[in-house]
This record gives C-alpha cells, structure tokens and sequence, in this order.
C-alpha cells in the first residue's frame, strides 16, 4: 500500500464518522483544552520537583526533591569476582590450597558444576591489592584505573540475591524477582518519570563483551507495563538501531508524511477501542522517525577531543566495544536519556580465572573510571547515578583447580555520582569472603532498588501499577533505603 491509498483511507475513515464518534472526539478535545491550561509554556507541569521536558511521567512529579535525573548502570553480566577485585581477603592467601573450614561454609547452597566435588579448597587471589583514595579503599591491581577515581566510589559490600544460577539472578537483578515476565528497572523509571528528551527513547541498552552467557531481552523488557516502556536495544554494528536508514529512493520527509498517514488511522482506531498498545504503537513510530536524525548525531565522536578520546582507551572508536559504549552512555545522558544499560558479558570464570578476569577489566577498568571522570569535568556526575557490578559475586573455594563458581550469598556493587557518598564501603564480608560478616549492613536486591529509586526522587512503595488484580512494584513486597550510603 502506498502513501496516496493510505491518505485515501485515512480522509474515507474520516469522511464516514458517525455523530456519536464525532461528539466523543469533540468531548475529548475540549478535555485536552482544560489540561493545556494546567501547563506551563513548555507543555509540562509547573511542579517545584518537575524538571522533564520530554513526555510526562505517570507520578507527574517526584515523591521528594531528587538527587539524581539518570541513571548509567555498567552491569557486568556473568558474576564478577568480588574476591579478586575489590574484597581484599589475606586470609584466603595464607590458607590458599586448604579446606574451607565447616563452619564457613555451612549448609548453603551450591550449584550442580560443584556439588559434586569432595574437597572445598580456599583460593587465593592471584592479584595484589593495594588502598587508595583518602579512606584507603581496596582495589586490585587489574582495575587501577577505577582506583584512580576511589574518592567517587561507594561500594556495597555486603549485596546478596537469591538465585544461584545466571538466568534467574540476571531476572531477580533486572526486575526485582527471579521470575520472568517482569518490567525491568529502567521500565519502571521510564514509567515514573518519563522521558527529558522527545527526539531519543529514554531508556537504551547496549551488549559488548564474550557471550557466554545470553543477555536476553526480557532482561530490559517492559513486563506488562505498556510497551513503550521496553528498553531501545543499540546494535553492536552496523546501524545503531535496527531499519534506522530508509531504503533506497525513499527520503526523509517521504518517510515522515507516511508515518503521519499511518499514525491518524491508528488514532482513528485507537479512539474507537481504546488499546494502550496502538497509543504505544503511534509513539514507536514517531520516536523512530525522530531517531533517524538525532541517532547518527549522536553516535557520532568524531568532534570529541582526543584528549577525552584517550581516556576511555584504545577501542573507544571501535563500534561495539566497552569503551565506546560508555563514551556514548555520557552522551546519551547529555542529552537527558533517563535510564541507559550496558550488558558487558564474558565474567562467568569457572576455570581460567586469572586470564578470563584479567581479559574483562582490560576492557573495562579504564572505560569504567574514564566514564566517572569525564561525567566529573562536565558538572554531571551530581545527578547522574552510575553504577557497577553482577548478578553475584564468586566463590572463596576452588572450582576445579583453577576457577570459581556462582556465589549470591555476598558480593559487590559499587555506585557513583547521583546523591551517595564518595570513597566509602558499606556492609563486610567474612575473612573468607563467604559469608555477611554484619547482617545490619546487608543490602538485599530490592533494598539496592529501593535506595536507586529513592535516589531519583521515588518512594519505591509508591511506584505501582495494577496488573491481574494486584498492585505490582519493583522492590515487590520488600526493600528499604540504605540511608547511610546517601551524601
């Protein structure tokens, strides 16, 4: 169908609406009219909180006065190994090579690739770890570049989940529950506060690294919240998002009155029905037409100094890797993007782990602090929360003879920016790095969530939606702010 039978359709739909559709339609505009006149001259509320200038969100304003406008999380998929990275435990060192005493290891879960084994023996870091920054936070040698900004970092120390396998701690770390069939987090932000810009959707993903493990969509997927929710996938080559160029012959404004032919009969339909998802579907293909102009704008670094170039490393101007992900990170929060998500894959080191977590921090150590450093210099990282880490830390004991297996039971996160307090830990683990070694320190999943959305000016409680019977929300019945983490 071309656009004059489009067009066609469109004015005979019109043509053809009978009195009843005509008055709802007319009813519906004078409605329109009332609300326009609660709007300031920038089509928003006039609200002391408000601060979007892009599509309004469904709270309208935020709970309490926000610290921070966006959120930039660094996820690094596979389960970091907080032992060898920033959990400095010397203990593991002089009884490298003997059992895990009993009594640290309990009667805790462990998975099928381990339990079969009859010995449990403590593992070293083959890494040295030295302090640093003014409280003398621990780093290891393999992330010295994020030692350089420790006066930024905040580290959660005492994380821990639930499940124990990739797929449901990725779920439980995305959504709030190890089920699938949930919003993600950056669903629900988008949801609470829409969107700070009209020409870029406000919550982008990106994947790089060794696939070992699948970063699937419903880990950024909008649940059951409407579909404009989902999260905007930015491709790894090739055209940052998928059918961004138009075919041959067909120009930019060709494109855009097609989309508007097509847009008023879903408008017809939708007035007729009622579906949210034909609202959302007018919205997708607006935004779309919208990208193919403010998209190649932005991916596009070859203005930026090279000094800054130089900080996020060698493969900074190489499509798909870490480092020019989180240089566009920085440039999607420039723009206001409200929620973006970088899947770094490739931690998942069951045997070869010093090769394998060495191979990871080179691509991301320096990229990581370049991020925080560069957001700095701008007058960003105020209000802008980033944050770092896995589905779960790794195991003290050995699996096999050179790796180490999944381990919820304590791990690390680190945040920066956005309202919480820079070179400080909160929450310890055992002299194993095994257990919670202070249980009123210990951050559970949907307290982290409760504390990301508080951060942004949310009360996790109060962001709900009503979904077969019951009112959902990310920290599903649980979840408390750290308080003591907040500047």
């Amino acid at each position: 169908m071309n656009e004059k039978d489009l067009q066609h359709l469109s004015e005979r739909a019109d043509y053809l609406q009978t009195r009843r559709r005509f008055l709802t339609r007319t009813s519906a505009q004078l409605g329109m009219a009332a609300v326009a006149s609660l709007l300031n001259d920038k089509g928003t509320l006039a609200s002391e909180y408000q601060s979007h200038k892009g599509a309004m969100g469904a709270l309208g304003r935020t709970h309490i006065p926000a610290k921070a406008k966006r959120v930039i999380y660094l996820f690094q998929s596979g389960g970091p190994s907080h032992i060898d990275l920033f959990d400095h435990k010397p203990r593991l060192q002089e009884e490298n090579g003997k059992d895990l005493p009993p009594s640290i290891k309990g009667t805790q879960r462990v998975t099928l690739m381990t339990r079969s084994q009859t010995r449990f023996p403590c593992f070293g870091t083959p890494f040295k770890f030295s302090q640093h920054g003014k409280n003398g936070l621990w780093f290891s040698e393999i992330v010295s570049n994020m030692a350089g900004v420790a006066d930024e970092l905040c580290f959660l120390k005492g994380v821990h989940s639930e499940p124990i396998n990739h797929d449901p701690a990725m779920t439980f770390m995305q959504t709030g529950r190890g089920v699938p069939g949930l919003p993600a987090m950056g669903s629900w932000i988008q949801y609470g506060l829409g969107s700070e810009n009209k020409d870029l959707p406000a919550f982008v993903v990106m994947t790089s690294g060794v696939t070992q493990q699948p970063v699937l969509s419903r880990y950024y997927h909008s649940g059951f919240l409407p579909s404009k929710y989902q999260g905007v996938q930015f491709q790894s080559t090739g055209d940052p998002v998928l059918f961004l160029s138009n075919p041959e012959g067909v120009s930019h404004a060709h494109r855009g009155r097609l989309i508007e032919s097509m847009n008023r009969l879903n408008k017809l339909k939708m007035q007729e029905i009622g579906d949210p998802e034909i609202q959302a579907r007018i919205d997708s293909f607006e935004m779309a037409y919208q990208m193919q102009t403010s998209v190649p704008e932005l991916t596009d670094i070859s203005k930026e100094p090279q000094h800054i170039l130089d900080m996020y490393g060698p493969e900074v101007t190489k499509q798909g890797t870490f480092a020019y992900q989180c240089l566009l990170a920085r440039r999607l929060a420039e723009r206001g993007v409200r929620f973006v998500q970088l899947f770094h894959a490739g931690w998942d080191q069951h045997g070869d782990l010093k090769g394998g977590i060495t191979r990871q921090t080179r691509s991301a150590d320096q990229p990581s602090a370049a991020l925080i450093s560069d957001l700095k210099m701008r007058g960003m990282l105020d209000d802008t929360l980033v944050i770092w880490g896995g589905e779960f830390g790794r195991t003290a004991y050995t699996q096999g003879s050179n790796g180490r297996d999944h381990h919820p039971r304590c791990f690390t996160l680190a945040m920066a920016g956005g309202g919480v307090k820079g070179g400080i830990e909160y929450g310890s683990t055992d002299e194993y790095g095994y257990n919670l070694a202070d249980e009123s320190q210990a951050v559970h999943v949907n307290d982290f969530h409760a504390t990301i959305l508080h951060l942004l000016g949310i009360d996790h409680r109060r962001l709900t939606y009503r979904f077969g019977g019951r009112d959902f929300r990310l920290t599903d019945v649980a979840g408390k702010v750290v308080h003591d983490v907040l500047a």
